[in-house]
């Protein structure tokens, strides 16, 4: 699978190769290994806010926006604002690099489809983030760079 990764902020240095670590990771234990290629894409809060607007008509920050394609083997896109995880992380006493991880698994987990709108269909998803994280440490994978 080709995974591209676009890094066009500076809140987050951010390894380039976990992240084709964490995509490849989640497709094969969402057992979608079909998808021939997707795309990450780190941006600034300014960018995040001018998707969230023309997207979503929202023009706050979010944490990350999922573009599904389904097509000629491209599962989609995934752009995350690592500066809201950093905020977030900071407010919270997390890991920065633990929850952009989860920003991208989330991100993932909606181009295969799974949703958050309704409450039921929330639980499931936070279940299969769960899940994934785990997997991820298991892993040992960081995008933390070496």
């Amino acid at each position: 699978m080709k995974v591209s990764v676009s890094n066009q902020q500076k809140n987050l240095k951010i390894s380039t190769r976990a992240v084709k670590e964490i995509v490849l990771a989640v497709l094969a234990l969402e057992k979608a290994e079909e998808w021939e290629d997707a795309s990450i894409y780190f941006v600034t809060e300014k960018k995040i806010c001018q998707l969230h607007d023309e997207f979503f008509q929202d023009p706050s920050p979010t944490d990350c926006i999922s573009f599904p394609i389904g097509f000629d083997g491209t599962l989609g896109e995934v752009f995350v604002c690592p500066k809201t995880a950093v905020l977030y992380a900071e407010k919270n006493n997390l890991d920065p690099y633990e929850e952009t991880a989860l920003y991208i698994v989330h991100g993932l987990l909606h181009l295969l489809g799974y949703d958050d709108l309704e409450e039921k269909a929330r639980r499931v998803m936070r279940k299969k983030e769960k899940s994934c994280m785990r997997r991820l440490s298991d892993l040992k994978i960081s995008l933390r760079q070496p």
